[in-house]
């Protein structure tokens, strides 16, 4: 079912509102791992506020879609949209990882309501993700599970071990997503352990794969739907996406993958916010029907 323009605009709305809490959250914490929140917050808005089975009143029910956030050092846009969806209380984000906070660099699913897993340690969420697959299979359950890796993640032998029981065992009911933001913590991915090309390994281990823009909303949305529906193959989407994307001096900057904010660094990126939204909703109706 194509988005319609008034969802576009919404999710759009959403995505820019998250997008200025996880930068006030940065500056409250004084630090963090501010680049790849940008380059993953529109994919998972698009999880949280449209597609996921997901009732942030009851967290723990039984039948609820899954997500498992693998590259779970974007704590920060995690604990921001929760605190959006009322998980957590507003207040406590002032406090993101300042000692005796229970909200950590890498969240602990023991101290945050509706976090499916502890993640951080790269390379495990795939195996959590795959397990919760499936347990539902097993149990007749209907739910999904969402799994969303960072690209330089996928250095991780676990990550292809995973893929490699995911597609033996048919596990059509975990999606996985891969935030390709083309930079880890010490370089540009092709420039430290090359991936590409990228798409065709996922393909050899067995997985139908969507390459998508993963800022576009429209594209995002139709991806999830086809995996949704998928029936033969576990569905791998590799979001291509920018670091730091909306503030001019983090995109595609690999030295933002963790930065400090100061006053100054806050107020441009805001003013950069600001001036991405509107170009973003500028597009949207151009291009939406």
């Amino acid at each position: 079912m194509a988005l319609t323009k008034q969802e576009w605009l919404k999710l759009e709305e959403k995505a820019g509102e998250l997008r200025k809490l996880i930068l006030e959250t940065t500056h409250w914490a004084g630090s963090g791992h501010i680049g790849g929140c940008m380059s993953a917050i529109d994919v998972m808005v698009a999880l949280y506020y449209k597609y996921m089975n997901f009732d942030p009143k009851n967290p723990t029910d039984p039948e609820r879609d899954r997500c498992v956030i693998s590259k779970g050092h974007i704590g920060l846009a995690i604990a921001a949209m929760f605190a959006d969806l009322g998980l957590i209380d507003r207040e406590d984000l002032k406090t993101f990882n300042h000692t005796g906070s229970k909200l950590g660099i890498h969240l602990d699913c023991n101290k945050v309501p509706g976090l499916d897993a502890s993640t951080g340690s790269l390379g495990h969420g795939s195996s959590i993700a795959l397990g919760m697959a499936l347990a539902a299979k097993l149990r007749n359950q209907s739910y999904k599970t969402y799994l969303l890796l960072g690209d330089g993640e996928c250095d991780e032998g676990s990550v292809w071990e995973a893929a490699m029981a995911t597609a033996y065992f048919k596990a059509n009911n975990v999606i996985t997503i891969v935030d390709r933001n083309h930079n880890m913590i010490d370089g540009n991915t092709e420039d430290v352990m090359a991936l590409e090309p990228f798409a065709d390994k996922w393909k050899a281990f067995g997985f139908d794969v969507k390459v998508i823009n993963g800022h576009r909303f429209d594209e995002i949305c139709e991806a999830i739907e086809y995996a949704i529906n998928a029936k033969e193959k576990p569905v791998c989407i590799i979001a291509d996406t920018v670091k730091g994307q909306g503030i001019s001096y983090m995109a595609g900057n690999y030295k933002w993958h963790y930065g400090a904010i100061d006053d100054e660094k806050f107020a441009l990126a805001m003013k950069d916010l600001d001036k991405y939204y509107a170009e973003r909703i500028a597009f949207v109706e151009k291009e939406a029907k």
